[in-house]
C-alpha cells in the first residue's frame, strides 16, 4: 500500500515543528515554502546574490533531515548562526550561506535544494512556492501600505500597529511552480500553519495557483491556529479572525481546525508583554457547522530563546512537534 501524501504549507518555525513531528511517521511529505522573506541573514543574501531567500528552505530541510546520531552535527551546522563579525558574518546562518553557495555552483535553487536534501538525508521534498523573486505588500485599514516581508512582520515605529491588514499581495504577480500544484492535487492531507499569518502562511496563498489547486484538491485541509498574536500583524486577532483571513484567500473554510487549549502560566505570558503579544482567544463555538474543531494540548513546555547573533524577534512559545503530529495522524488514518 502506498504511503499517504501530506503537504505542509508555510515557513519558519511553524513548518519546522510540523515537519519534525510528521517525518517520524510513514507518510510521503512535501514542504511548500514561502519565498517572500526579506529580513535578517536571508534578506541580506537575497539582496546581494539575487537568489530566492534561503532561510525557510534551510528550516524545512533541517526539520526533515535524518535524526541519526551521525547526522546530528550536520543538522546543528545548518542551524548555526555566527555571533561575531559585526557587519560581516554576524547574524548570518551557516545553512543560508551554504545554500547560497550551492545555488551559485549548481545554477538553480531547485538543484541546490535537491543536493542539500541528499546531504541531510531528508525524508520528503522541500519546494519553493514559486521560482520568482517577489515582494510582499500589505495595505491597512487607514490606507497605509507596507512593502517587504520584514516591514510587515515588524512594522516601523511610525506605523499604527492597531490597524488591521485589509489586503495582501505580491509584486510582481507570480505563479506557483508546477511541482507544487501536482503535490497539492495529489495530497491526502494539506496542513496550513502554524506560523505568522500574513508573512508565512498567506504569503504562500497569495501566489497565483496555490489557492486554486487547494480548492480542486480532494485532500483533507487542516489549519493549525497560532498560540499567540503578533503585534502589528495580528493585533487583537481571535481564533475566528485567523480562520476568516485564511478563508478570504482560499474562498473556502478548512475542513478541520486544530487549536491548543492549554492554559499558560502568567510568567510565560509575561514574556510577551514587551512585544505586545497575547494568547489567541478561542472564540469558536463548541461545535461549528462550517468545519470540525479539535481542541488539545498541542504546545511545548519549552521556552525558546534566540541564538547569539540572531536579532530578529522569534516565537518564545511554540507548538510541540510530537503532539501536533499525533493529532494529524489520527485525522489522516481514516482517509
Amino acid at each position: 500500500m502506498s504511503m499517504k501524501k501530506v503537504v505542509v504549507i508555510g515557513g519558519g518555525t511553524g513548518s519546522f515543528v510540523v515537519l519534525s513531528g510528521l517525518k517520524k511517521f510513514p507518510v510521503d511529505l512535501t514542504a511548500v515554502v514561502t519565498v517572500a522573506d526579506s529580513g535578517g541573514s536571508t534578506g541580506r543574501l537575497r539582496d546581494e546574490f539575487g537568489y530566492l531567500p534561503p532561510g525557510d528552505f534551510r528550516m524545512a530541510l533541517v526539520a526533515l533531515g535524518s535524526d541519526e546520531d551521525e547526522d546530528q552535527i550536520l543538522r546543528k551546522l545548518f542551524l548555526y548562526r555566527f555571533s561575531q563579525g559585526e557587519d560581516g558574518l554576524r547574524g548570518h546562518n551557516f545553512g543560508n550561506l551554504f545554500l547560497t553557495a550551492l545555488t551559485d555552483i549548481l545554477g538553480t535553487e531547485e538543484r541546490a535544494l535537491a543536493y542539500a536534501s541528499k546531504i541531510l538525508r531528508v525524508k520528503g521534498r522541500v519546494l519553493p512556492v514559486t521560482n520568482e523573486l517577489v515582494t510582499l505588500v500589505a495595505s491597512y485599514e487607514d490606507g497605509s501600505v507596507l512593502r517587504g516581508e520584514t516591514y510587515i512582520d515588524e512594522p516601523p515605529e511610525d506605523h499604527d500597529c492597531e490597524q488591521r491588514i485589509e489586503d495582501l499581495w505580491i509584486e510582481p504577480e507570480a505563479v506557483c511552480v508546477p511541482s507544487v500544484t501536482r503535490a497539492i492535487l495529489e495530497a491526502d492531507m494539506i496542513v496550513i500553519g502554524p506560523g505568522d499569518l500574513y508573512t508565512s502562511l498567506l504569503a504562500n496563498l497569495a501566489v497565483k495557483g496555490v489557492s486554486e489547486a487547494i480548492r480542486k484538491s480532494s485532500a483533507h485541509l487542516v489549519y493549525i491556529i497560532n498560540l499567540m498574536t503578533k503585534h502589528g500583524q495580528t493585533t487583537g486577532f481571535k481564533a475566528s479572525d485567523h480562520i476568516e483571513a485564511i478563508k478570504s484567500f482560499l474562498k473556502q473554510y478548512p475542513d478541520l481546525v486544530l487549536i491548543d487549549d492549554k492554559t499558560f502560566p502568567k510568567e510565560i505570558l509575561d514574556l510577551y508583554i514587551e512585544e505586545k503579544g497575547f494568547r489567541v482567544d478561542d472564540d469558536l463555538p463548541e461545535k461549528d457547522t462550517r468545519f470540525s474543531i479539535i481542541r488539545q494540548d498541542l504546545s511545548s513546555d519549552v521556552v525558546f530563546r534566540n541564538s547569539p547573533g540572531d536579532d530578529l524577534k522569534r516565537s518564545l512559545i511554540r507548538h510541540d512537534a510530537d503532539k501536533v503530529a499525533w493529532e494529524l495522524m489520527k485525522i489522516l488514518k481514516p482517509f
